[in-house]
């Protein structure tokens, strides 16, 4: 813990779940604003497969907001890979969007992960951030779902 001159106190350490929430907040009372947005536009989005064993196949986390799906993660299986599961959990989350009014979806893979499998689907890249462990990059891209 450090002290400004000014009698503030700077304190540095892991995740902080209470900070998290209350700069979610902040920022909400700028975004909703500008965007004209509503914290009735925001929703989380899950998609999962089990087996009938009830093992994870595979999985994708996202966000709806302001009419954009954001991608947080997909993931399956090593074994079941070649199985086409990933292109179900996309398509379903995308249907999913659309029900809730999006018309567009963002995503960002890293270079070793999978942009082949999100360009096949339709999404162009916008842009690069250099510098990720290994020498890979982070892929950003873009898909219209209307």
């Amino acid at each position: 813990m450090t002290h400004d001159p000014n009698g503030a106190t700077v304190s540095i350490g892991n995740r902080d779940a209470e900070l998290g929430e209350r700069l979610s907040q902040g920022l909400d009372e700028v975004n909703f604003p500008a965007t004209g947005t509503t914290a009735a536009d925001q929703g989380a989005l899950s998609v999962k497969v089990v087996d009938d064993a009830g093992n994870l196949i595979g999985g994708l986390s996202a966000w709806t907001w302001g009419g954009l799906l954001g991608i947080d993660m997909l993931w399956v299986r090593e074994e079941s890979r070649q199985e086409g599961w990933g292109s179900k959990l996309l398509l379903s989350a995308e249907e999913e969007a659309r029900r809730r009014g999006c018309d567009r979806a963002c995503v960002s893979s890293f270079t070793f992960q999978a942009p082949a499998f999100y360009q096949r689907h339709g999404y162009v890249e916008t842009g690069r951030t250099l510098g990720i462990p290994g020498g890979a990059e982070d892929v950003h891209m873009y898909k219209s779902l209307s």
